[in-house]
């Protein structure tokens, strides 16, 4: 089965293929389970695949080689995919919450009129999300990352009729391009130093370049600016609460198992590289210390259900990237996973609001919903106390793992463990601020004049499966003090042997202080009194009070309800000089010269064959005349000749 490995890949793409092209003959409920059944297929050869590598046994990835792609001197790559521990992981996250996804798109959009389309659409983001996390060289992950924007580009702009998802859309497209230099620079540097693009060739060289790690700070420094790019750190982070112009299901794949995972998986991949780049980790840490705590503050005031979450995924990506450059990337990839279960929850549960509410997304005009919508109430629930970091889910143990690493950073760990600790203050607060206005605040749904009621099946169904796993998969690794359960470390070791030996002979290994489970208690129990305080906050603000959420702000309310104005300053800064440079360079070059001449020469040639026009009378009298004396002047020139 592992040599058939490439089918997980192969069935999305023929998904996309059958709906793409057979887009206006197949009926909508067709389409749906065929993309659907593609991806399911596809996590089911997972599924058996895991089962046969054996992966807490394995040491060795398996390479599958496809096809001979690009031969150009001495530079190779072809299609090839490595299936170790953490390409499986990340394929059971993309192939099982994808399916999900896909299945609850079916009664999410039924009726549009794009419903084929958007099926396709989403069959190929999963074939590209796949082939980046799969494949066995950089080129080729660099296909799946544009296959990735590109997809996003046709998700997010999916109501292309509407200006505003279709430049949501551009925007995505655009601002992943500035990262996608990063990937390329990176790229085109470990080439020229090892020669090849493979990561089991850069893994088996590296270390037989003492000089490498002179190189290293700058690569990783370039792959960082890429991961910046596709999983929307500050300051390249401004792209992905627009996208929330696109359909709900599309924010949760983006959200939850695709695209903004993407960074991540790129860092662990190449641990080897930025295991040696200390300087660059520790400025990983930063930024994603500062992400999580400034995304945090943004969705304190945010209304759309949608831009709420989709800042608690810029903030909670800045907690995966704080793991990271602590150089604990089994707490990262943890968390993704845990992230992949609730925010996929939160969103579909979102979706599910929007349904009953007939598309309204305004807070302001939801409440009550408890009692109306129980299926969807209880599991948004479930999503918001995992996202809370509260005991026992999900959220809780990956999440402290997170600031338990943190913490033990050495020298300036206690600052990025506060800035981690305030920003899961601000979780608990604006998460459960959302779910006391929507399901028990007030009552402001008159005005929708039709009956709320639950979602179909095909939409419930997927909630309680991703309300289950926010629940459970907490439990694959816990603390010393709560049933000391570390299945990822020792699933994550053989990926990160060579990384971590790399680090050991170059001396750049972070080692924090050793934690013991009195001390590492009683950071979790002050990590949960923290949320729990924000809770309480937020239960006294809009349940207890029942205060009214206000249209207007002022003094630094309203900054932060316009999100730091960091999108106008962007716009003053970078947007409004480029066009008024670019519209100079065109007013010039183009009018000024380029028209300018041409029509000079336009109007030149006119005028000669202008002139030449008046010669033509149409007199039988005036030719003979010209004849005449032409041949005058023949004779004339024939005589002075002498001939």
């Amino acid at each position: 089965m592992l040599d058939l490995f490439p089918l997980v890949v192969l069935f999305p793409l023929l998904g996309f293929l059958h709906n793409a092209l057979l887009r206006n003959k197949v009926p909508h409920r067709f389409a749906g389970i065929v993309a659907t059944f593609a991806v399911f297929l596809s996590f089911l050869v997972t599924l058996v695949s895991f089962y046969q590598f054996r992966p807490m046994e394995r040491t060795a990835p398996h390479l599958i080689h496809v096809f001979s792609w690009i031969h150009v001197g001495n530079f190779q790559a072809d299609v090839g995919y490595q299936v170790d521990q953490l390409s499986l992981y990340m394929t059971l996250i993309i192939t099982g919450i994808g399916t999900l996804i896909h299945l609850y798109s079916m009664g999410y959009m039924k009726g549009d009129h794009g419903y084929n389309r958007f099926f396709a659409y989403l069959n190929l983001f999963i074939f590209s999300m796949l082939n980046l996390v799969l494949s066995d060289n950089l080129v080729l992950t660099f296909l799946g990352w544009e296959g990735v924007g590109l997809c996003s580009y046709l998700l997010i702009g999916f109501e292309f009729e509407k200006s505003s998802a279709a430049a949501a859309g551009m925007k995505a497209f655009i601002l992943n391009r500035i990262g996608d230099v990063g990937f390329i620079l990176g790229t085109g540097f470990l080439f020229w130093i090892v020669g090849s693009v493979r990561y089991a060739d850069l893994q088996a060289t590296i270390p037989g370049l003492p000089g490498f790690v002179n190189y290293a700070n700058l690569i990783a420094l370039f792959f960082f600016i890429a991961a910046m790019g596709k999983s929307a750190q500050v300051p390249l982070y401004v792209w992905l609460p627009d996208a929330m112009a696109g359909p709900t299901p599309v924010s949760a794949l983006i959200h939850a198992a695709t695209m903004v995972t993407a960074g991540i998986f790129l860092i662990a991949r190449l641990n080897f590289v930025f295991l040696i780049a200390p300087e660059t980790s520790f400025f990983i840490a930063c930024i994603g210390a500062f992400t999580a705590l400034f995304a945090a503050t943004i969705g304190v005031l945010q209304n759309d259900i949608k831009k709420i979450l989709a800042y608690s995924t810029v903030s909670q990506l800045g907690f995966m990237f704080l793991a990271m450059g602590v150089g604990s990337y089994v707490a990262g990839l943890f968390h993704l996973m845990t992230h992949a279960f609730f925010k996929a929850l939160l969103f579909l549960g979102a979706g599910s609001v929007i349904h009953a509410l007939h598309h309204e997304q305004n807070i302001r005009k939801m409440g009550g919903l408890f009692s109306k919508i129980k299926i969807t109430s209880w599991t948004f629930l479930v999503g918001t106390v995992a996202i809370a970091g509260l005991p026992p889910f999900s959220g809780f143990f990956s999440k402290d793992l997170i600031l338990e690493k943190a913490y033990v950073y050495p020298v300036y760990g206690p600052i990025l463990w506060t800035f981690g600790v305030v920003a899961a203050f601000f979780t608990a607060f604006y998460m459960f601020r959302l779910v006391f206005v929507v399901f028990f605040g007030k009552d402001n749904t008159q005005a929708h004049g039709k009956t709320i009621h639950e979602s179909p099946g095909t939409m419930t169904f997927p909630l309680v499966v991703l309300a289950i796993g926010a629940i459970v998969t907490g439990f694959l690794q816990t603390p010393h003090f709560f049933l000391n359960i570390h299945k990822l470390e020792s699933y994550f070791e053989p990926v990160l042997k060579y990384g971590k030996e790399l680090a050991i002979v170059n001396q750049t290994t972070i080692k924090g202080a050793e934690l013991s489970p009195q001390v590492e208690m009683g950071l979790a129990l002050f990590s949960v009194s923290v949320a729990l305080v924000g809770i309480i906050f937020s239960y006294l603000l809009f349940q207890w009070q029942k205060s009214e959420i206000l249209e207007e702000h002022t003094g630094f309310r309203k900054i932060l309800f316009h999100k730091y104005y960091i999108d106008e300053i962007y716009d003053f800064i970078i947007v409004k000089p480029f066009l008024f440079f670019s519209n100079g360079i065109g007013y010039f070059f183009d009018r000024v010269i380029i028209d300018r001449f041409f029509v000079t020469f336009g109007f030149s040639l006119a005028w000669f064959g202008g002139a030449l026009r008046r010669v033509q009378t149409g007199l039988v009298g005036d030719y003979a005349l010209y004849i005449v004396l032409g041949s005058f002047c023949i004779i004339l020139y024939l005589l002075a000749k002498g001939v």
